[in-house]
This record gives C-alpha cells, structure tokens and sequence, in this order.
C-alpha cells in the first residue's frame, strides 16, 4: 500500500544517509590518521602510554648499577665544574681500586683541559708573558693524565650523536655481526656528532652515545639502542657499558628477514644480542623506557669517593658493579623530562635503561599494533553506526561510552599483562568522532519524524497519544495492518431538513457547536477521529497506539456525547438529537489513500456494521446502540438487549443492545427490575409466546424510562400483529433492516 511505500522509502534514506555520513567520518579519520605522519591523536597516544607508567611503574630488577653524582654539594666542595681532568683520573682510578665492573661517564671531553700547567703555560707565552719553568713541568697534560687512568681500568666513554653537527666522530669500540641487510641501510642515520679527544677515546675500553632524542614535547621516552652516523655503528652507553662489563667483545644485530626472524617486506630491526642479554628494539633500532623509579638506586655524591672513612661502605656498593658517572646539578644542565618525572638527571636514565635490560621487563610496540588499532577503529566505528542506525539517543549514547571503555580496557590488559603498548585513542576517538557525527543527524531525522507525527495526527488524537506516537514513530504502521477496532459513527437526527431552513452561516456556527464538544470528548477518550461527514464522525479506538479497554472506553465517551448534547440543547435551546453506533471487530488501519493525497483511516467489515448500527438508532429512537462484541468488552456498563437484526449487506443477524447508563446505573435497584421485566419480554418475543411478552412489556414500560418509550411502542405494535396473524413456522424473532 501507499503508506507502506512511503514508510519503507522514509526508512531506506535514513539508513542511507546515516551510514553514508558515518562511512564518511571513518574513512576521512582513518585516513588521517593512517597518512599523516605525525597527528594530535599521537601525541594523546604517548600521554595515555605515560599514564600507564605513573599507575603500573616496571618493578625495579636490582641492577649492579650505582650512580657516581656530580652533583651541588660536590662543586661546592671541589670548586666549579669543569674540574682538572686530574681530579677525573682520581675518581677513576678510585672507582677502580673500589672493584668497579665497568665505569661510564654520561658526559664528553672534546676540548683539553684549560687547567693543564701545559696549556697554562702556553696561554701566558701566546699573551706575551715571560715565564721560566722546568722543561719537565711544560710536558705535564692533564688529558693524558685521564687518559691513563681510562687505560688502567674499565671504562666506557660517552659521546653525543646528533643532526646538529657535522664533527668527525671516531671509530666505535665494539663490533657488530647482522645476517640480513646491513643495518646502515635502514637505521636512522646522523649526521655527525661530539666525541672525546682523540687520546681519552683510545685509551677507553668502550665508546656509547649518551645523547637521546626526546619527544616532541621534550619528554624522553624511548633511545635508539645503537645508531647510525657517518657510517659506522654506535652503541648507546647503557648498552656499552654492559658489552663492557660482560666482556663481550661484539654485537649482534637481528633483522625482519635473518635465520628465525619474520620478512615483514621491508628490512627493519628486531633486537640487538649484547653479550648474554637479549634487547628487543623497534624497526628503527630503539628501545621503549620502562621507567620504574628505581626507588633502590644507589647514588653515590663524587665527593664520597675521597673520603676514606667510607672506603667499605663504597666498595661494598661499587664491587662488581657498572658505575654511571653523571650530574644531577642544576646548573649543569643534564635534567630531562620523563613520563614519570618532570624532571630527573639524565644519567638515572640511563641506569634505568641497564635495569630494565637485566631485569628483562620491555615495553613494545609490536609492529602490527598500527593495523590493529586501525582494524579496531573500523570495527568499532561500523558497530557504532549499525547502533545508532537502529537504536535511540540514550541506548547509543551508552554503547558509544562502552565502546571507548572497552578499547581503554583492551589497550590497559595488553599493557598490564604483555607490556604491550597498544594505542586506545584511535578506535576510541574514531568512535567519538562518529558519535558526535551522526547522533545530530540521527536526532534531526527524529524530530522531523516526530514533527510528522504531530502534524498528522494532532488534530484527530489527543495530545497525550499524540506525544507517545512522536517518541515512538515505529508504534504508527503506516502501510496499514489489521488490528480489532472500536468503531464510532454518530449522526444528528433530521439534519437534512435542519439545514434546508438555515443559513449557510448559521449551520456552520451549528456544526461547530456541535462537533467541538463532541471531538474534545472523543479526543479525551483516547479516540482517532477519522474524518467528519457534514454532521456526522467517524472515530475508532486502539489505532494508531494500542488502546487498553478501549470498547469500555468507547461505550463512556459515547454517553458523555449523549449527555453533553442535552447541555448544549438547555444552553442553546436547540432540539438537537444524536443517534450513536459502536461495533467492535478486526480493521484495515493505515494511511489510505493515493501517492498524492493520504490519511490515516480504517475500513472493514467491522466498521461497516458499525455504520449500520447507526443508522439503526433512527427506526428505535435510541441513542446508542452497541453491538454483542461491544457489550461483552463493557459488560458492567447499563446495557438492555434490543432484538437481531438483518442488517443490508450482512447474511448473519446481529444483536443489538441499547447503552443506556454507565456501571453505577447498571447497579440500582430500579435499572436491575427493569432490566429483569426487558429480558422477559425480548425472550417471549423470541418465542412468540404473546401472552407472557404483554406483561412483560407492561411491566417494563411502567418504568417509562424516556429513552425506551418508542423501542416499547414498537414491541407492542409487534405484539398485536402476532395476535392477530399465524405466526410463521421458521419464525426466529429476527427484524430485517430494509435500509442503510
């Protein structure tokens, strides 16, 4: 039908343009994200990832590390920094003596040491000054001297790689061994770097990079374990001051596409072999910081180490342990920002690089992580659509919310359980995103919707089953279904010849007069008002919305029009009389009608009985007549048994019944007689038995109730002509109604 059409189109574009704007909003996110080399979504990715550290800090493995601080109580007492590279050599030979497996200086020597008697003496001579010492004494060099003592003892020196600078750096210490491509070919690759001078790099057992780039707003959280510059490999100093200590005398590098490693397509690393430790990397070689604090770190001020009443305590401390020499002075300028920490000298960093390499406990981001997280926003996203396509505001509003928790959910377990950091923000700002996309357009296609609802329906429903049709669209089955009815049809009596005697102003203020009252008592019932036809109104209970009770409710509105008729006829002094039929039955109800002009109606059997029993109401001079199914849903209500009728277009005969009062009149004493003398008489009709249908008749009558006068003259006109003809053999007491 027509209706069904139209529902079904209205339904198909709001399902087109819902999942059309939402397939939009991910494929443009997704796109963005997935292209873009560098997004906000990222830089919320890395706070989330910090987040987890501060609630799930590593547990700190109790690394061999100690640091030897330079720190402000050591420049106050051994003057400002730089130090005489012979107070250096010092504290070397003296971490040394105290058993130190290896010693690594988180700082670089690229200049001579001003302070040297050498340098001193050829500053004076260049400024013109005349000086006279042993030619001994010239030869005294303070490098040489820190040179010395990193040749007596195990030492790594640290040196900064950078895009910075060009400056030459020296050849690494260690030697790397790769199957597969060259690493070179696919690290990031640095221009040049800061290197120690050349003396001080010889005599070191080993040479790491102590430099690590921060992130984009200045907070470290991961380091390239070793990097690629002016062709040679270096390690970082954390990673060369265990090869060191391990005495291992290479490295081994592991790539995507060596014996035992997954070909991802592209060459990429996948871990760095250092000595017995195993280091899981990134494709680009770096390693993710697990930060833990390192509550138990023991850090040692440089000036302890000249106090020889803390010689045990320190070679307890030091013995066999990598000693990271570094400063935590402000005014040195090595502090650095970490997901933990605002601030912490960078040589604890280190430490913590050593700790959690020992200790075996890394963060990765595994490299199909970025798919995943893609697949995860896709799928999310396209439930998230089907939800808001079938659902409402709240049940969408709480599955949107559900869905971000469940992707926060699943990248909190990955990181708790396999310290494994997958990012969240994606599905869930993809989620979000569609969310705050199509819910408005979801919302708009509703209130258009409701308006639709409101405009068809406001003037033929009350205003309360109005509201519920707007906040539930899908209730109102447009294409038109089958559904039991109550059916009204009520008619003023002798309109016709009323309307001939007035003017056409006149009968119009009439109509309105009449039709206002009556539609308000109608609409207050809960009933549809079909149409108007001149005088007369169709209406129908339990259409569009389910109507509870709705054949009682039918019968009250019914003798609430009767009564308001008699208001109007004493205010007016109008002689107005209505006749009302209701009949109850299985309907066609929907919009009928064509592609051009529609309504909402019902048609059927049902409520074609129902405008016969109207039409009844005329030959009985009553007001209300109902039908058998009407009685039977409102059986406490005053109803009197009227007769079976033929009614024109129906083979069975229908039994009708006068509505003459609500149920505190069916229950006196008086309406209970009378109805007990109508009984009596409707069954003596039935079987002929004049006798006994006389005084019954009588005896009704002589409660001369003004509703039933003519209905009581027209069984006494039946009375006589039984008397007074043979009564035919297939007499059933059935009245055949000749007209509609």
């Amino acid at each position: 039908m027509i209706g069904r059409w139209l529902r079904h189109s209205s339904e198909r574009r709001k399902s087109v343009l819902i999942w059309t704007v939402g397939l939009m909003t991910l494929g443009i996110g997704l796109s963005i994200s997935s292209f873009s080399p560098t997004t906000i979504l990222d830089r919320l990715t890395v706070l989330v990832f910090d987040g987890y550290q501060r609630v799930l800090p590593r547990q700190e493995s109790g690394a061999p590390v100690v640091v030897v601080d330079i720190d402000e109580a050591s420049i106050a007492q051994l003057g400002q920094w730089p130090w005489p590279r012979t107070v250096l050599a010092r504290m070397v030979d003296r971490l040394g003596e105290l058993g130190a497996a290896n010693i690594a200086f988180d700082m670089v020597f690229p200049e001579p040491d001003r302070t040297s008697l050498k340098q001193v003496v050829e500053e004076l001579r260049r400024s013109g000054t005349e000086i006279e010492v042993p030619e001994a004494a010239t030869r005294i060099d303070n490098d040489q001297v820190l040179a010395e003592a990193f040749s007596r003892n195990s030492v790594t020196a640290g040196i900064a790689i950078s895009n910075e600078t060009s400056g030459t750096l020296g050849p690494p210490k260690a030697g790397f061994s790769f199957a597969g491509a060259d690493p070179k070919s696919f690290l990031p690759t640095y221009r040049g770097g800061v290197t120690n001078l050349a003396p001080l790099s010889e005599a070191a057992t080993g040479i790491g990079f102590f430099s690590f780039p921060p992130g984009r707003d200045g907070i470290v959280r991961a380091i390239p374990i070793i990097s690629s510059a002016q062709g040679n490999l270096y390690p970082s100093l954390a990673a060369e001051a265990l090869r060191v200590a391990q005495a291992a005398g290479s490295y081994i590098v592991k790539s995507t596409g060596s014996n035992g490693e997954i070909d991802s397509g592209e060459p990429a690393m996948t871990a760095l072999k250092d000595g017995a430790l195993e280091i899981p990397t990134g494709p680009d070689g770096s390693v993710w910081i697990y930060y833990s604090g390192m509550p138990d770190l023991r850090v040692i001020s440089a000036t302890a180490l000249f106090d020889p009443q803390q010689h045990d305590d320190l070679a307890q401390a030091i013995d066999g342990h990598i000693v990271l020499v570094g400063t935590s002075a402000v005014g040195l300028r090595d502090l650095v920002a970490t997901p933990i920490a605002a601030s912490m000298p960078g040589v604890k960093v280190h430490a913590e690089i050593i700790d959690q390499i020992i200790g075996q406990s890394f963060l990765s981001r595994p490299d199909w992580a970025k798919g995943a997280e893609t697949l995860a926003a896709l799928v999310l996203g396209l439930l998230l659509i089907v939800t808001v396509r079938g659902t409402g505001a709240l049940i969408s509003s709480a599955v949107t919310i559900l869905l971000v928790l469940a992707a926060v959910a699943i990248s909190w377990i990955a990181f708790d359980q396999a310290h494994l950091l997958i990012d969240p923000i994606l599905p869930a700002v993809t989620v979000a995103t569609v969310f705050a996309v199509t819910m408005p357009l979801l919302l708009l296609i509703t209130n258009r919707e409701k308006t639709f609802v409101r405009n068809a329906f406001k003037r033929y429903l009350s205003p309360t089953l109005v509201e519920r049709l707007a906040e539930d669209p899908g209730a109102l089955e447009l294409g038109g279904e089958t559904r039991e009815l109550t059916v009204l049809f009520s008619d003023i009596r002798g309109f016709t010849a009323m309307s001939e005697q007035l003017s056409p102003h006149e009968l119009t203020t009439l109509l309105n007069a009449f039709l206002t009252p009556m539609t308000d008592i109608l609409l207050q019932s809960e009933a549809m008002i079909d149409k108007y036809m001149g005088d007369a109104i169709m209406a129908f209970w339990n259409a569009p919305l389910p109507i509870e009770d709705h054949r009682r409710k039918a019968c009250l509105a019914a003798l609430r029009m009767v009564a308001k008729l008699d208001d109007l006829n004493r205010e007016r002094g109008e002689p107005l009389r209505i006749g009302i039929g209701l009949n109850a039955g299985p309907c066609c109800v929907g919009n009928l009608g064509s592609r051009q002009r529609f309504s909402y109606s019902a048609i059927g059997d049902s409520v074609n009985v129902a405008s016969r029993i109207e039409g009844l109401t005329k030959h009985y001079g009553l007001s209300i007549l109902v039908s058998d199914a009407v009685r039977e849903g409102a059986s406490d209500l005053a109803f009197l048994a009227v007769e079976r009728v033929q009614v024109v277009g129906r083979a069975e005969p229908l039994q009708v019944f006068a509505l003459l009062g609500d149920a505190e009149m069916a229950a006196r004493p008086d309406f209970r007689a009378l109805a007990d003398a109508h009984r009596r008489m409707i069954a003596a009709y039935r079987r002929a038995d004049t006798a006994t249908l006389g005084s019954a008749l009588g005896e009704a009558a002589g409660f001369d109730v003004p509703e039933l006068r003519r209905l009581y003259a027209t069984y006494r006109m039946r009375c006589e002509e039984l008397r007074s003809k043979p009564v035919p053999a297939d007499w059933d007491g059935v009245v055949m109604a000749l007209e509609k």
